[in-house]
């Protein structure tokens, strides 16, 4: 049994950096679930046009946030990355408002996903050092549920958008610009940052899996594989309007879908430091599969509905209870720099799983991409039992 601890409030910093992303997400889960359809319906750009953007965006993204973690390790600071992430964030919203070929599409995504390469690994390592070991499954708890907050009320403020002016996704991507500006303001004016200790600074951290400890190299040779099968959420949206839903309908079921998580995320983060991360993760991989045979089976745009509320409650179990996890498996002299390479794991996996979904959806049937990736989760939550204990560090 783990031990119990008194209950104390969160540092501030955690909650700042919480509202940083409720206004951040608000802006990007305006943006994100009409994309797909913007690329393939008013750009006229292919299906698989949608697993090269987001898989080159993702792959991007992940790739930086290794490097952005190791150097916030070495110049003892982690605001500044932040800052400038949330500042391109802010600035990709413009960019795909102003695109006319699916390559500005990438542009823009590619903008975007720099953004959060440059701040997610400092930013989590900043929530990581402002909380004790036994509050991080709280405070990341907090962070996510806060996130989820904007992730509902974009896509409802998006709906609005397209209710009032149908099929202008230009407006919503214009619209969404104010939001993530916002987001930079805060975090300039709440955020504060401990200073690191001199010696920390001046360490170099290791990139080589050798370098990591055991069960942290293990985990990440699961989260790579179920990452493999873990294409962009964009199939799932394409899919939706393959049953006849459209763009308005397409962010209410987003919104559905963040509902979930924002109703059971704090939850989630408070149980797994009671109970452990990794039931969690297990019990999340295995709804994440039957969620992804429900699409692929799916006979009508009725069930899309259910299936989105089971896709929330996967992304409530795994999303802030694994940030939790990797922050207890990482070193604490290098946390920004193995915190990254958890997100590089993840980006490297993104290309190859949202090419393949993609060449899958269009080549081959829809319903096959969705199979294949149920397949790999359920093998990946197999995996996932058989690790040895964690240590909190």
């Amino acid at each position: 049994m783990r031990p119990s601890h008194p209950a104390t409030e969160l540092n501030r910093t955690v909650s700042a950096l919480g509202l940083v992303s409720l206004l951040s997400d608000f802006a990007s889960k305006m943006v994100y679930p009409v994309t797909p359809l913007f690329l393939t319906g008013v750009l006229g750009a292919p299906a698989w046009t949608v697993g090269v953007v987001e898989g080159i965006a993702e792959s991007t993204a992940s790739i930086l946030k290794l490097y952005s973690g190791w150097l916030s390790d070495r110049m003892g600071q982690r605001k500044p990355f932040a800052v400038m992430g949330y500042g391109l964030g802010a600035l990709a919203k413009l960019c795909l408002a102003i695109s006319f070929v699916w390559g500005h599409v990438l542009g823009a995504r590619v903008v975007d996903r720099v953004g959060k390469g440059l701040r997610a690994a400092p930013r989590d390592a900043l929530i990581a050092e402002n909380c004790a070991p036994h509050q991080r499954g709280r405070a990341f708890g907090l962070h996510h549920s806060l996130e989820t907050v904007g992730e509902i009320v974009g896509p409802l403020v998006g709906f609005w958008v397209l209710w009032q002016f149908p099929e202008n996704y230009r407006g919503v991507f214009a619209i969404a610009f104010l939001p993530a500006l916002f987001s930079v303001l805060v975090l300039l004016a709440l955020v504060k940052e401990p200073r690191s200790p001199r010696q920390e600074q001046r360490a170099r951290p290791q990139f080589t899996f050798q370098g990591l400890s055991p069960t942290y190299r293990r985990f990440l040779l699961v989260v790579g594989l179920f990452g493999l099968g873990n294409s962009s959420d964009a199939f799932l949206l394409l899919r939706a309007r393959d049953l006849g839903f459209a763009g308005g309908q397409v962010l209410l079921l987003y919104a559905l879908f963040n509902l979930v998580e924002m109703a059971l995320g704090l939850a989630a983060g408070n149980l797994s430091d009671r109970v452990g991360r990794r039931p969690l993760l297990v019990s999340g991989y295995l709804v994440f599969a039957l969620v992804y045979l429900g699409f692929a089976i799916a006979p009508s745009a009725a069930v899309i509905w259910p299936l989105f509320m089971f896709y929330g409650l996967y992304s409530t179990l795994t999303r802030g209870v694994q940030k939790a996890f990797v922050a207890d498996l990482v070193h604490p002299t290098r946390r920004g720099a193995e915190i990254g390479t958890f997100y590089l794991v993840v980006g490297l996996a993104a290309l190859p799983a949202s090419l393949l979904a993609g060449w899958l959806y269009a080549q081959v049937g829809v319903a096959v991409p969705f199979l294949v990736s149920a397949g790999i989760a359920a093998i990946a939550a197999l995996l996932l039992t058989t690790m040895p204990p964690a240590r909190t560090t």
